[in-house]
């Protein structure tokens, strides 16, 4: 069994249409202070990688929210698109954007010690702190 699959996704009004070629099937969420800024809530996603292709380019604007990593939403909408790493582009895409999510399981939530106490999710997941997201990440970005 594979654990990705090619899937087509767009924004609320269609002015951008996702195609991800490599979407995983493990939904993760953050926690962080940003994520939920930017959603309400916070953001379920899953990781895209590198292979992602935008048909109406033209109506996505870029937020720059950190020196490592940038937001995408629709400038006709407003639908976050995605949160994508600077290095290598890998692509986190929210995963309501897609309709066909039935193989999906929820497996990570990072960001766990900025989690607000008003919610909390059943699932069992690996949960990792922002000090523990921040290794994690500066071991890839090294290698």
């Amino acid at each position: 069994m594979t654990n990705t699959t090619s899937q087509k996704a767009s924004c609320l009004c269609g002015s951008v249409t996702i195609n991800a070629s490599n979407l995983d099937h493990r939904v993760a969420a953050c926690h962080c202070a940003m994520c939920r800024k930017w959603g309400g809530g916070p953001l379920l996603a899953v990781e895209c990688s590198n292979v992602v292709e935008f048909e109406g380019k033209e109506n996505i604007t870029i937020y720059e929210s950190s020196a490592w990593a940038e937001r995408g939403f629709c400038s006709q909408c407003g639908t976050h698109l995605f949160y994508r790493l600077k290095q290598g582009y890998q692509y986190f895409i929210p995963v309501g954007l897609f309709s066909d999510v039935d193989n999906l399981v929820f497996v990570k939530q990072i960001f766990t010690d900025e989690k607000p106490a008003y919610y909390c999710f059943a699932n069992e997941t690996e949960n990792l702190t922002a000090e523990e997201v921040y290794a994690e990440y500066t071991e890839i970005t090294q290698s």
